[in-house]
């Protein structure tokens, strides 16, 4: 018995926030602060803004982007401002930055100059490629749990297996009645070795897949 999972994934690495971060800019007498939070998950987005928002609850604007689930979502939201003048930019931003799995929040303190629409594009798209420019940066290994139970005697040829197709960290073995381990296997690499072990099956070992990320 076996379970494959497909998931259309090119590259082995992404890139993260490792932390918050914050930067200032004063353009026109309106302060901009932008906000960077490393995020996963919707819950986490709205934990966020509403942790911003209640800080800056005197700004004018709490306009926001942000580029979840290895980027595969993505939203953006002007917050008040006129329509496409700063959520894009923000969002514009991100994806020049090649980071995933964050929300960016610019928050406006509107000085008593008006910028124009093509003024606030460049103002929340500075402010957000300003503090993406700080925030330090933690590579991730796009990668594919692999569960294998096996007998003994194919422990040699599966230990073999899995060195050749290289692993996100050392595998994890446990014995009992039968052998069992797991592996984080590369996406890159998955493929490759689901067809190894369909090869293997005879030998009467089962095999799964769960995805990290």
């Amino acid at each position: 018995m076996k379970l494959i999972c497909v998931r259309l994934m090119n590259d082995d690495v992404f890139w993260e926030p490792a932390a918050e971060a914050t930067a200032e800019m004063k353009i026109k007498r309106s302060l901009f602060i932008g906000h960077i939070f490393p995020c996963r998950e919707s819950e986490g987005v709205r934990a966020v803004l509403a942790m911003v928002e209640a800080k800056h609850r005197n700004a004018n604007h709490n306009c926001f982007a942000y580029c979840l689930a290895e980027g595969r979502l993505k939203h953006s939201s002007d917050d008040g401002e006129p329509s496409g003048t700063a959520g894009k930019p923000i969002l514009a931003a991100i994806m020049k930055s090649g980071m995933v799995n964050l929300i960016v929040i610019v928050t406006r303190y509107f000085g008593g100059i008006k910028l124009g629409v093509r003024g606030l594009i460049e103002a929340y798209g500075q402010t957000a490629a300003s503090v993406l420019s700080l925030a330090e940066r933690v590579e991730r290994t796009r990668s594919n749990r692999l569960a294998v139970r096996l007998p003994y005697s194919e422990i040699g040829d599966i230990a073999h297996l899995l060195s050749a197709y290289g692993t996100a960290g050392a595998p994890v073995w446990k014995y009992g009645a039968e052998a069992e381990v797991s592996a984080d296997i590369k996406i890159s690499a998955a493929p490759k070795i689901a067809v190894e072990l369909d090869e293997l099956q005879a030998r009467k070992l089962i095999y799964s897949w769960n995805w990290l990320f």
